[in-house]
């Protein structure tokens, strides 16, 4: 169990702390409005993950049951689709742009959680992106499989809410950061393709 967790949490703390739509909105929120907006929002992005992970669970256990081909065929699939995410980051611009313009008008707290909660809950690439996440980090696929995708999930949203509280707290810092330094976005984009490409051979595995 433990040699699919570990792997597993590197690859998400990874994924997570990589740039991208949903800690670029943390980051504006904290920076334009204060650190408790930032937290909420990041509440509200993590909580989606409950509507994906169910989504792939029961799926995916449904698909396991008839036949084990099909889940291979779910696991090339997934490191498939991680190899294309790794080709569209290498061809991305690596800077890093922080836009207070869009995103930081003060709400109110429960808004900014519905709205988080709506952004990841209605992106159909994190859904995608989970159907080809986590079954290749399962320990025992003829086993309880919801279970196990609910633990990975849970500890998925845990290292997400954590990482994304840290950056609404530390917003002013970081945003200093990298306006200071905007070509620090080449090594986050690297970082992002080796993980992608990681995670595709580890599944592949």
């Amino acid at each position: 169990m433990l040699e699919q967790i570990i792997p597993f949490l590197t690859a998400s703390i990874l994924l997570t702390i990589s740039p991208g739509p949903d800690i670029i909105y943390v980051l504006v929120q904290g920076m334009t409005n204060g650190k408790k907006y930032g937290v909420m929002t990041a509440f509200g992005l993590v909580s989606g993950i409950i509507v994906h992970t169910s989504l792939v669970a029961f799926g995916i256990s449904a698909i396991l049951k008839q036949s084990e081909i099909l889940f291979l065929i779910i696991k090339l699939f997934g490191a498939g689709y991680l190899l294309y995410l790794a080709y569209q980051v290498y061809k991305s611009d690596p800077s890093i742009k922080v836009n207070s313009e869009n995103g930081g008008l003060k709400k109110d707290l429960s808004s900014l959680y519905k709205r988080g909660f709506l952004m990841n809950v209605l992106n159909p690439k994190v859904a995608i992106f989970f159907l080809a996440f986590f079954p290749g980090f399962l320990w025992e696929p003829s086993g309880n499989t919801v279970a196990q995708f609910y633990l990975l999930g849970f500890l998925f949203m845990l290292q997400a809410f954590l990482i994304f509280s840290t950056v609404a707290v530390l917003a002013g810092k970081i945003s200093g950061y990298l306006q200071k330094h905007p070509h620090s976005g080449v090594v986050f984009k690297w970082l992002q393709v080796i993980v992608f490409l990681g995670i595709a051979g580890f599944i592949l595995i």
